[in-house]
């Protein structure tokens, strides 16, 4: 990639990058709301958002930077494999539509911010909260150094060298969060979106009709992956059929367990909100298929780079005037604000509930935790920086893989106290020690790939291990809570979070 600096697109990125800083820091006054005086307005923007903020919002810290950069990344590089994407974000939408309302109204009935607050007034077991807050904690960090590495990646690509410009992003992302909470990620997700849909609308239709229709691009990236030996190709191979759907299953049942994705579950102001956008964030699994395909028309733009995460920008570079990649490129910046600014606040919520509140300062006031959670963010955010300057972004990548297969291990805990009480909090917290355990160390022994393969009957099955830690979780819970059951009837009650 080019170190020389293209102005033209700079001075489009840093015309939408002030723009968005603007609504930033206005967002404190959007929605009035004391957002000093209490959690619910700093942290969850009063519940008060209705359907068409909460389709942006979910939207905009589901559908990160990352993913636009990631995405079209993984095609361009394994093919096919690389749209279990897109199952998975069809799958996840009837689980949002069954389980997230009743999320919501326990969450609403009780006052509980957090996944780990429900865990708590379902359980009353302090050591199954802490767990279920520690995993959310520690799941978010590196997916948050990734929206920063994506950023930097655009940012690199109009000629910007160095970590200056990444630090000055951050600080201006501090600020608005620290100022605003919610709301100012809510707010911005209205622009990012726009901007994401027009960049990707524009390119499906351009790109193709410069390069021959998409009759060419396919014949071109089927040509790429045909020379690099036939282990890659635009259809999947028998080999890759169950890791594929493993990865998406997994993928699914792990998207609403990230705290930045229940933020915005439990700043929905009512549960029919939710059903209404479990129907309308489909269309955002379309704009996926699409951007999936800039890897292959990327194969047919005769793009190469030393890295697969440089072919967006680089096809952008390539086939359209600077004005326009400046456009494309404060898109996928813009879109990379927004799930950072929510994924630190999910953290600082659960920092301040159930570790401060918890363990520090019970009887701490609203105010006092809307204080708290402010300082948690700056942190969150100042430790996601550290990752993205400090240690190589494979590093980064491969802790938010297991990241993935962190915070699957929270789902019975979560999920399950929705329906039914007969599981115990010990059984739980046994299962989710045994996933996380057995779940890290499979993957730290296959060079933290997400996949791994067990043979059975003389035949060697591969599947993806976060999927598979979570299967062992389930079977040690149910097992320990027989045993439980069997040893101590008598169920304590639970308690609620006010």
């Amino acid at each position: 990639m080019t170190d020389q600096i293209e102005w033209v697109a700079l001075s489009i990125f840093i015309f939408f990058f002030a723009l968005v800083t603007v609504m930033g820091f206005f967002a404190a006054r959007w929605k009035s709301g004391p957002v000093s005086a209490h959690l619910d307005e700093w942290g969850l923007g009063g519940r008060q958002f209705g359907t068409w903020i909460t389709w942006f919002l979910v939207g905009g810290d589901f559908y990160t930077a990352y993913t636009v950069i990631a995405v079209p990344a993984l095609v361009y590089a394994v093919g096919a494999y690389g749209f279990f994407a897109l199952p998975y974000t069809i799958i996840v939408y009837p689980f949002v539509f069954a389980v997230m309302p009743l999320l919501w109204k326990t969450a609403h009935a009780s006052g509980h911010v957090t996944a780990a607050d429900v865990v708590l007034g379902a359980y009353n077991s302090r050591g199954l909260e802490l767990a279920v807050a520690i995993t959310g904690m520690v799941a978010t960090m590196p997916y948050i150094a990734l929206q920063l590495i994506g950023m930097g990646v655009v940012i690199k690509a109009m000629g910007l060298a160095g970590e200056l410009p990444i630090i000055a992003a951050f600080i201006i992302l501090a600020l608005y969060t620290y100022s605003s909470g919610l709301r100012a990620p809510a707010l911005i997700a209205f622009v990012k979106d726009i901007m994401i849909y027009i960049v990707v609308l524009v390119a499906v239709v351009i790109v193709p009709a410069r390069l021959g229709g998409y009759g060419a691009v396919f014949a071109a990236a089927n040509d790429a992956f045909a020379a690099k030996g036939g282990a890659t190709g635009l259809i999947l191979k028998p080999g890759q059929m169950l890791p594929y759907a493993t990865l998406a299953l997994g993928s699914a049942l792990a998207a609403f367990m990230y705290p930045h994705t229940l933020t915005g579950i439990f700043a929905s102001k009512s549960a029919d909100t939710i059903r209404k956008n479990a129907i309308l964030l489909p269309a955002y699994t379309l704009l996926l298929g699409l951007i999936a395909l800039l890897g292959y028309m990327a194969h047919a733009a005769q793009i190469k780079v030393s890295s697969p995460n440089d072919v967006v920008p680089m096809l952008f570079k390539a086939l359209f005037p600077s004005w326009f990649s400046g456009f494309a490129f404060s898109a996928i910046a813009i879109g990379a604000l927004v799930p950072a600014a929510v994924m630190s606040i999910g953290a600082a919520n659960l920092f301040t509930r159930n570790v401060w509140k918890s363990y520090v300062d019970p009887a701490i006031t609203h105010a006092g935790e809307a204080a708290v959670a402010k300082i948690a963010s700056l942190v969150v955010k100042l430790g996601a920086l550290a990752f993205t300057l400090f240690l190589p972004v494979q590093f980064a990548l491969d802790l938010q893989l297991l990241g993935g297969l962190w915070i699957l291990q929270t789902f019975p805990a979560l999920v399950f106290g929705l329906f039914t009480r007969w599981f115990r909090a010990e059984g739980l917290l046994l299962g989710w020690a045994t996933g996380i355990l057995w779940g890290s160390w499979t993957a730290w022994s296959n060079g933290l790939k997400p996949v791994a393969a067990i043979d059975l009957g003389g035949a060697s099955y591969a599947f993806y291990v976060g999927l598979g830690a979570l299967i062992l979780n389930v079977v040690v819970a149910v097992i320990a809570t027989v045993i439980v059951g069997l040893i101590s009837p008598n169920r304590s009650g639970v308690v609620a979070r006010s």
